[in-house]
């Protein structure tokens, strides 16, 4: 009786969507560091796909969000790999890291690749797999710097 209760929970648990994510203050506005996200994206020669700006989606629906931009982002020579082991990772890139307010400030966040390519046949100890989390803790890390 317990057993399908159990493995229903088990499943939600390890579920993408209810994975841990990493969340970093940023001393900077919410536009200021996404803009600074942006600049650290181009510059490691990587593509802003699109810069979502959710708080602004709802406010012209008459709605409410606290302010909040999504950037996407990629590289075709570390995401490809990736996509070549599982083509399912496609669901997952490019990356995307959230800009956000946080409190009385702003903070930057995102899954890791161990998250972002859970249940999927990506070897998450190979090149590319590594190479994501590098670059998603390094240009967090330089959006958020004083």
């Amino acid at each position: 009786m317990f057993r399908p209760i159990l493995l229903t929970a088990a499943l939600v648990a390890a579920s993408p969507s209810f994975a841990e994510m990493i969340t970093k203050p940023s001393p900077h506005s919410v536009t200021e560091t996404a803009d600074r996200l942006a600049a650290a994206i181009e510059g490691a020669g990587a593509t802003l796909v699109a810069r979502v700006p959710h708080s602004a989606a709802a406010a012209s629906v008459d709605m409410e969000l606290p302010e909040s931009i999504l950037m996407i982002f990629g590289n075709p020579k570390v995401g490809t790999p990736v996509m070549q082991q599982d083509l399912r990772a496609g669901l997952t890139l490019p990356l995307r890291v959230l800009v956000h307010a946080d409190g009385d400030g702003a903070a930057v966040t995102y899954q890791t690749a161990d998250d972002l390519f859970a249940g999927m046949d990506v070897d998450l100890g190979s090149e590319a797999a590594m190479t994501i989390n590098g670059a998603l803790g390094k240009l967090t890390d330089a959006a958020v710097a004083e």
